[in-house]
This record gives structure tokens, C-alpha cells and sequence, in this order.
């Protein structure tokens, strides 16, 4: 018997075979995260599951970490175009072209940002007031796709000329950076 189907209750994550998903789960999900790099990382992984299950990201991320310099937003932002397209050969990664030069366009806007707000960090954490949303939701799938909060954050970033930032897609980019804790009550992990 698997430790992960002994271990704790989740939300997501508790298959056999998925151990990685339960890792995710426990160790990142919901979990704030302070850091423009890990912010950055994903920020790319979220654009690039759109249309895609976050399972397949999580199997890729790996890869992503190889094809975007370990996400460091000022070598991406100076990637190539012949870089880019040698990227798309790349099966580690998911091989759209908009969202390959996306990740670029991204990087850019995500340095200007720094600049104005003097982090990444600081731009992100001010559409939730500071402190992560605490949703009490006693399932899982009473969980929106998108809030008010993921719609101004969406609007804004699309605003400044970024890509694969919709409302729905910023509402999962939300909760894997801890902004929003959806842990459901019928999950280990549910806030206090």
C-alpha cells in the first residue's frame, strides 16, 4: 500500500501512482509564496496549462525548469527567437508556440513590474490586501474558477501586455502561490 493513500486526506492528489500530485498538494498548494523567482516559475506553469491538466505541467516541470534558465525572468525576457524556436522542438515541454513566446513577452512585462513596484511580490500580493484569502468551502468542487480578485489581477496583467492571464487561469495562479487557500474542510490540509 502506497504511503500516500494511508497518510492524509486530500483535496486532490491522493491516487496511487500520483505521488508527485500529492507533493504538490501538501507542500505547495495554498502555500504563500514570497519569492519573484518562484513567482515567476509559475506564473509560466499556469500560462502553459491552459487548455491542459496541471497533472501534465507537474510531469513537464522539470523540463520547464531546463528550457526557461531554472525561470530566471531576466534570461527569459532576453531569450531569442532563435531560442524560442528551438524550444519548440522540445518535447520536455509543451510545445505551443504562443505560449513558448509568451513566456518571453511575460518575463519582460514581469521586469517592468519589478521595477515599478519594486518586486513582483509586492505588485501580486496587493489584490488580496496582503494576506491570503482563507475560503472555508466544504468540497472541493464547490470551488470557483474565478473571483472578483483573479478578474482585477487578470485585467491588470493583460492590461500591461501579458498573455494566457485570464480570470480563470490567475485564479489557479492564486492558489499555487498561496494568495487563496481553497483547501477544502473535508481535506487534512484545510486551514484552521
Amino acid at each position: 500500500m502506497s504511503k500516500v493513500s494511508i497518510m492524509k486526506k486530500r483535496c486532490f492528489g491522493g491516487q496511487p501512482g500520483k505521488e508527485f500530485y500529492a507533493d504538490y498538494h501538501d507542500h505547495e498548494w495554498g502555500i504563500p509564496v514570497h519569492d519573484d523567482t518562484r513567482l515567476f516559475e509559475m506564473l509560466i506553469l499556469e500560462g502553459a496549462q491552459a487548455g491542459l491538466s496541471w497533472e501534465t505541467i507537474l510531469k513537464r516541470r522539470q523540463g520547464y525548469r531546463q528550457a526557461f534558465h531554472h525561470f530566471d525572468p531576466l534570461k527569459v525576457a532576453k531569450m531569442s527567437d532563435q531560442e524560442l524556436e528551438i524550444l519548440l522542438q522540445n518535447p520536455a515541454i509543451i510545445r505551443n508556440r504562443l505560449k513558448v513566446y509568451a513566456a518571453r513577452q511575460n518575463a519582460q512585462i514581469f521586469l517592468l513590474i519589478q521595477k515599478e513596484f519594486g518586486s513582483f511580490d509586492r505588485y501580486l500580493w496587493q489584490f488580496v490586501d496582503g494576506a491570503p484569502l482563507i475560503n472555508r468551502r466544504k468540497h472541493f468542487v464547490d470551488i470557483p474558477v474565478s473571483t472578483p480578485e483573479s478578474d482585477a489581477l487578470s485585467r491588470d496583467l493583460k492590461k500591461r501586455g501579458m498573455k494566457f492571464v485570464g480570470s480563470t487561469i490567475m485564479y489557479a495562479y492564486m492558489q499555487a502561490v498561496g494568495l487563496v487557500n481553497d483547501h477544502s474542510l473535508d481535506c487534512d490540509f484545510a486551514a484552521p
